[in-house]
């Protein structure tokens, strides 16, 4: 079956458990034309991963034992909300640098769950110990079919509701999200891949010409701090020809302000990494290309009203 095949299925099966995100067009940003912008952190939770997490979960039967999954943060929180949804016990594992304003969305759901010492590598070898143990079934954050067909649910959706634009950029962690949008295009648009400069993944895949082990830190790292890119995400950009550009963690930090001040839009630093390549010049459109930046996480540190 086509990724677009999957996408529609997904669509049609998380339909009604999840937001139809609303989309706008604004200028500003210190930018001489006007974006195309998705608003997916007004989903469950906080950001797209509800979408990979609902398409799982009603794709087949649940063990018993429940769901496991490892976690930044975001998809924990996501898997956990499906699963309290759905009526399925959970166990969620996430590293120390998920921040306590994501471990603290994660207990609101009550799911069970566990903070290991390192970063998102840890908390998936935890994961993958208890998921032999137990039998849980595991639902993995980025590179698994369903999470990816989920997650490309948000580029279906939105071409349905109007996306004009020739280049869409979207913030890669590790790769489930672009992933889904590249598969649902196959082409159709130019799509970039925008990566902090220390949490760049995808970057250096396509460099080394295949995925790779790399360090991650920086402002969004518990968002897009992924070790390795995702074999099907890496298999899709190499297809597809993705654009791939790095933005600073001052750009970010620079974007996620603007998008505050200047549209009341309060996004994560992971969430404002696409923007932060236009308005940093790291992706510059050439004269008359219409572009749209995907907006994907809301979960802020510390939480604002907290």
């Amino acid at each position: 079956m086509s990724w677009r095949d999957q996408i529609k299925a997904a669509a049609a099966r998380i339909e009604g458990h999840v937001v139809r995100t609303p989309v706008m067009r604004c200028g500003g940003f210190g930018l001489p034309y006007e974006i195309e912008f998705k608003l997916e952190q007004l989903q469950h939770t906080g950001t797209f991963k509800a979408r990979g997490a609902f398409n799982t979960l009603l794709s087949g039967p649940v063990p018993q034992a429940g769901i496991v999954a490892a976690s930044g943060g975001n998809h924990g929180a996501a898997v956990a909300y499906a699963a309290h949804q759905l009526g399925h016990a959970a166990h969620i594992f996430v590293p120390e640098i998920a921040g306590p304003a994501k471990i603290a969305l994660i207990k609101r759901t009550g799911a069970q769950l566990t903070v290991v010492q390192g970063e998102y590598a840890n908390a998936a070898e935890a994961a993958a110990e208890y998921e032999d143990a137990s039998g849980a079934m595991q639902i993995h954050a980025y590179d698994a079919p369903g999470t990816v067909a989920g997650q490309g649910t948000c580029m279906a959706e939105w071409e349905a509701q109007g996306l004009e634009a020739d280049t869409v950029l979207i913030a890669v962690g590790g790769g489930g999200l672009i992933a889904g949008a590249l598969g649902w295009l196959e082409g159709a648009r130019k799509v970039v891949a925008v990566e902090p400069e220390t949490s760049c993944a995808l970057n250096a895949a396509l460099a080394a010409g295949a995925p790779c082990d790399v360090s991650v830190s920086g402002v969004a790292a518990n968002a897009l701090g992924a070790r390795k890119i995702g074999q099907i995400c890496y298999d899709l950009a190499v297809e597809h020809k993705a654009e791939s550009v790095l933005v600073r963690d001052e750009a970010i930090l620079a974007a996620q302000k603007a998008l505050w001040q200047e549209r009341r839009l309060l996004v994560e630093p992971a969430g404002a990494t696409a923007l932060a390549a236009l308005m940093s010049g790291a992706y510059k459109p050439a004269k008359g290309e219409r572009v749209a930046v995907l907006l994907c996480g809301a979960n802020v540190a510390p939480d604002p009203l907290g």
